[in-house]
């Protein structure tokens, strides 16, 4: 089992933690990680994209001049491709970029990156993380106590203090255990998380 050091929100180290292998140990799949990753940007699209094809374009029903005698190439409508205003020759229509990932497939993916996590040394657990007020100045504090810059925070539960506190801080997202995905893995440098966040994944994902 990976033993790891927590932290309090002043930085100082107050204890440590065994980490399940079933989850922070886990084997890394690249191929998984990179599917799972592809498969949420495609989920965001919104696939509204749209412009007309020569059939679509208002006008163009007649043929702008005869087909021969002109000196001009042949012509079967104004509104062709190559005229201006005409329509565009493979035009993208509305369509749906999201497809599925098996279960088992999503859940050892987010386990590679959460064991990444760990093996870069970039996981800190935090005895608890609580605030009286909603006060950035306060939760930026924590973040220098514990040298991080770049980071996701990940929470037990839905805490309206420090989810607002942190959400004017460039570079930091908040989540909880039942949101967390492997792209804002990948994408924050560091995992901040609670004690009681650990758990719950451990008894999730286990």
């Amino acid at each position: 089992m990976a033993n790891v050091a927590v932290y309090n929100m002043e930085g100082n180290e107050v204890g440590s933690m065994e980490l399940s292998d079933a989850v922070f140990g886990a084997k890394i799949s690249e191929h998984l990680v990179h599917m799972a990753v592809v498969q949420y940007l495609a989920n965001k699209r919104q696939g509204t994209q749209k412009a007309k094809t020569r059939a679509e374009v208002r006008g163009g029903g007649r043929k702008p001049w005869k087909q021969k005698g002109t000196g001009h190439a042949r012509q079967g409508s104004i509104r062709a491709p190559q005229w201006k205003g005409g329509g565009v020759v493979f035009a993208p229509t509305p369509r749906d970029y999201s497809f599925k990932m098996n279960k088992k497939e999503k859940r050892a993916a987010l386990k590679s990156v959460l064991t990444s996590k760990v093996n870069d040394s970039k996981f800190i657990v935090l005895d608890e993380l609580k605030l009286d007020e909603i006060k950035t100045k306060r939760f930026v504090e924590i973040l220098n106590n514990l040298k991080v810059q770049k980071a996701l925070v990940v929470l037990n539960d839905t805490d309206q203090n420090v989810i607002l506190s942190a959400r004017n801080v460039p570079k930091v997202k908040t989540a909880q255990t039942n949101t967390i995905n492997v792209y804002d893995i990948l994408k924050y440098d560091t995992v901040v998380i609670t004690k009681d966040a650990v758990a719950t994944i451990e008894e999730v994902y286990a």
